[in-house]
Parts: C-alpha cells; structure tokens; sequence
C-alpha cells in the first residue's frame, strides 16, 4: 500500500507569511508534485525544474525534469525517493527567476483508496511575474 504525504511548501524568502500545506500520495511523481505546487502559488508550468534534496541549486543530490545522461529523474514516484517525516528539500523552478520552494514532510500516513492530492492550507500570495502588467512588461 502506498503512502500518503502531507508537506508544507515556502517560497524561499518570502518569510512565513506565504506558504502552503498539501497532501498526495506516494505513488505520484516529482513531476505531480511540481506541477501541484505551481498550481498552489497560481505560477504557470513552463519552464524546467529539479527538486534539490540537499535545498542547493544544482545540486549533485537532485531528480532534473529533463535529465541528461544518468542524472536522477522527476519521474520517480515519492515512495521510491524515501522521504521522511522532518525532511527538507527544494523545489528549484525556472532556472532564469530560480525560485525555491522549500518542501518539510510533515506527516507519513498509509493512504486512503483513490486519494488525489489537494491543498488543505494555503496562506498569502506571491506573483510570478511581478513585473507584468495587464498589457505586458512594466519597465516602470
């Protein structure tokens, strides 16, 4: 049986005013987990990504959303990876912007038939682009 996750999610220098608490389950992938996140902060998925599980940019301890070679990749489901209640790691996304998403495993449990991930907390707001206006780029 699968298990089921609860992590909480900070945006790396925003303080704990932002921050956002989702469930998923073990069979899903970094990649869900990836685009859940985006999802939870509004961003738009389109740029590349790996999760730093030592919470450095490229980082040799990291699973790359196009890897090269032999490098580790996000399509690996969260069981195989070996998470742990208390562990951090990061979300690095859009390699030119680099925001870091701080990921803590906050609770392990078996997960419940059919469970889809879902967002149970969520707390402030950050913009993606804080520089575009409604027409396009602000140079303001």
């Amino acid at each position: 049986m699968s298990k089921q996750y609860s992590v909480k999610v900070y945006p790396a220098g925003r303080g704990r005013d932002v921050y956002r608490n989702i469930e998923i389950c073990g069979n899903e992938s970094l990649d869900r987990l990836c685009r859940i996140i985006l999802e939870a902060f509004d961003f738009i998925d389109e740029h590349l990504y790996e999760f730093c599980m030592d919470n450095r940019m490229y980082s040799e301890d990291a699973y790359q959303s196009d890897p090269e070679g032999d490098e580790p990749s996000t399509d690996i489901t969260l069981d195989k990876i070996g998470l742990y209640k208390g562990q951090k790691f990061s979300l690095h996304y859009d390699f030119g912007d680099d925001w870091m998403f701080t990921i803590t495993v906050s609770k392990i449990s078996e997960a419940e038939e059919g469970f889809e991930p879902r967002i149970v907390k969520s707390k402030g707001y950050i913009q993606q682009y804080p520089d575009l206006d409604e027409e396009g780029w602000d140079y303001e």
